[in-house]
């Protein structure tokens, strides 16, 4: 075989070891492994030791109780996995394509966007596409980011941290997230001429739970500006239930500042009139680089681009989703 061509070709891997590799990972011994892939254990030690031969290095040290990936293996299984979920998703389209179906596409967006951004994005793409199937996920930017790497998601509206790994990672800002505090229409403090932090201090709050960053700035707003923190809170971030909340109390509930104009736009809740400082960071689009779009989620990313230049007054380069 000419060498022009790529290794894995010349060594004629098979779907089936890197299904192996991937069994033997999960359940650390090569005789469950066989057996979640209905095969014989011999035939399943064949087949590890085929590979380690084309390869020329062990995949998987032989242990008393098991089998513990090397180096080596480590790196094979990681794109293996890779490379099985690519094609599942090739599968999956195919499959769509068949059903009459254009394709699908696996969107993640935090709490704000999901408010603007989503619906106007979805709007015009399903009037163009009828037969696109989007899946929407709204979650913290963690959860999205960890779904994202495990190809669950195909492009996400959210932060990018510090503390995530960027290495194959696109990310090109949209807007800051701006945050306010609501209550009930009916609320006291609304009759409040002039509002301050020190009064809000000794109020009743719905406040996201620790860890998350608005829950971190939240602290630090009181904190430097040498206060006590509120001692009655509620940690919650489910809307349905922040909403009914405050229908029933004189809560007071820390939200991104789009999510609490669609609320108060209905009537079921009113913004209060102070600035609060814990501003969250920039929000943005999101996709990996190690990862090629489908064309459903191309012509996705293309509306979210369209979509945020009208909404946030933005430059984006819209052919870089063709």
């Amino acid at each position: 075989m000419s060498s022009a061509h790529p290794w894995y070709v010349r060594a004629r891997v098979k779907t089936r070891q890197l299904l192996l590799l991937i069994a033997i990972d999960d359940e650390g011994n090569i005789h469950r492994a066989a057996e979640t892939l209905n095969m014989s254990q011999p035939a399943a030690s064949k087949l590890l030791k085929d590979l380690e031969d084309m390869v020329a290095v062990p995949l998987f040290d032989r242990l008393p109780r098991g089998m513990r990936p090397t180096w080596y293996g480590e790196a094979m299984i990681r794109h293996a996995r890779m490379a099985l979920a690519s094609l599942r998703e090739a599968g999956a389209e195919l499959e769509a394509l068949k059903a009459g179906r254009f394709g699908s596409v696996r969107v993640g967006t935090i709490a704000a966007p999901s408010m603007t951004l989503l619906p106007a994005a979805l709007a015009a793409v399903t009037q163009q596409y009828p037969n696109l199937r989007v899946s929407l996920v709204v979650e913290s930017s963690d959860v999205l980011q960890e779904r994202l790497a495990q190809n669950k998601l195909d492009i996400l509206v959210a932060r990018l941290f510090e503390r995530h790994d960027k290495t194959h990672l696109h990310y090109e800002a949209l807007a800051e997230e701006q945050v306010c505090g609501i209550v009930r229409p009916q609320h006291p403090l609304l009759q409040t001429a002039s509002l301050s932090l020190k009064e809000l201090a000794a109020e009743a709050w719905i406040v996201p739970p620790p860890g998350s960053v608005m829950r971190h700035r939240f602290e630090l707003m009181f904190q430097e500006s040498g206060l006590e923190m509120p001692s009655r809170l509620i940690e919650s971030t489910e809307l349905v239930f922040i909403t009914r909340m405050l229908e029933r109390s004189d809560y007071i509930a820390v939200v991104p500042t789009d999510v609490a104009r669609y609320y108060a736009g209905y009537g079921m809740v009113a913004m209060l009139p102070v600035e609060l400082s814990c501003t969250m960071d920039a929000f943005g689009l999101i996709r990996r680089t190690d990862w090629l779009l489908s064309p459903a989620a191309k012509i996705m990313l293309k509306a979210l681009k369209t979509a945020a230049a009208s909404i946030y007054g933005i430059e984006l380069k819209v052919d870089d989703a063709t």
